[in-house]
């Protein structure tokens, strides 16, 4: 079902089946396959294609070039009917390569709201990004890697598979995480060590200065004092009745399996 009010280019291919909402434009050259629904108000740029079973929100921008909805680059997957969901308001820059979820994982790719994605960025199988979040041109996450809602991940950075990075964490230009990054917490080189507190995550800078220094001390429990990960999330369930921001640290301790980076 195509919306009356949608713009497609004539030389585009749209599968019986696509699902177009109100004021979406689809530029010239693409590809969009049957089982795909497009939001209303989203832009999709010349020579995008879109595959599999992918949900699209409304007024998103996506850029030329784009590969959205592709099948998983693992190994072990042989076709099954996995998804591809992207929310509202995203950008996606050029050259972007988006892929479904596999059957090994949590059967989708599921990336949140407000996101700005950069131009050659990567986003492999069963990633999960939350709301908000930036990830710089010509970065790659690998398969069931998950962002944080805001989290920054500058240029030309690689993530490895499995990773979290939390919420409001910050990795910089150039950089390689092979473990998970806690929230709040600024990261860079190769491999990527710990920077201090991110101070100008705008969460941070909309903290109370009580909230601002307890961030502080739980950063200082684990890379000044090397507290043992498991004292630092007690010490995070006391601390969380009275400051609710610091709820992020204790769902990412609670999962995360790969150690931090130190």
């Amino acid at each position: 079902m195509i919306s009356p009010s949608a713009h497609i280019a004539d030389n585009s291919v749209i599968e019986p089946g696509v699902i177009i909402g109100a004021r979406v434009r689809i530029g010239p050259f693409c590809y969009i396959s049957a089982g795909v629904e497009i939001g209303e108000g989203t832009s999709i740029a010349s020579h995008t294609v879109i595959n599999g079973l992918t949900r699209i929100g409304r007024d998103n921008v996506i850029g030329p070039f784009s590969s959205i909805g592709e099948a998983s680059q693992d190994l072990k997957y042989a076709g099954e009917p996995t998804t591809l969901t992207l929310g509202d308001r995203n950008r996606i820059g050029k050259y972007a390569t988006l892929h479904r979820g596999t059957l090994q994982g949590c059967q989708r790719t599921i990336i949140g709201n407000d996101n700005d994605l950069r131009d050659n960025v990567h986003v492999a199988h069963d990633c999960i990004i939350g709301d908000g979040t930036y990830l710089g041109d010509h970065s790659g996450l690998a398969g069931h890697v998950e962002l944080g809602d805001a989290a920054w991940i500058g240029a030309r950075c690689a993530i490895h598979q499995f990773c979290i990075i939390g919420a409001h964490a910050r990795l910089d230009d150039h950089s390689l995480a092979v473990q998970d990054l806690p929230p709040f917490v600024l990261a860079a080189g190769q491999r990527a060590k710990p920077g201090g507190v991110h101070l100008s995550a705008p969460a941070f800078l909309a903290a109370d200065p009580q909230q601002q220094r307890v961030i502080h001390s739980l950063y200082d429990m684990i890379y000044h004092r090397a507290m043992a990960l498991e004292d630092v999330r007690q010490e995070v369930i006391h601390l969380s009745v009275e400051y609710p921001l610091l709820s992020l640290f204790h769902d990412f301790f609670t999962r995360s399996t790969r150690g931090i980076i130190r």
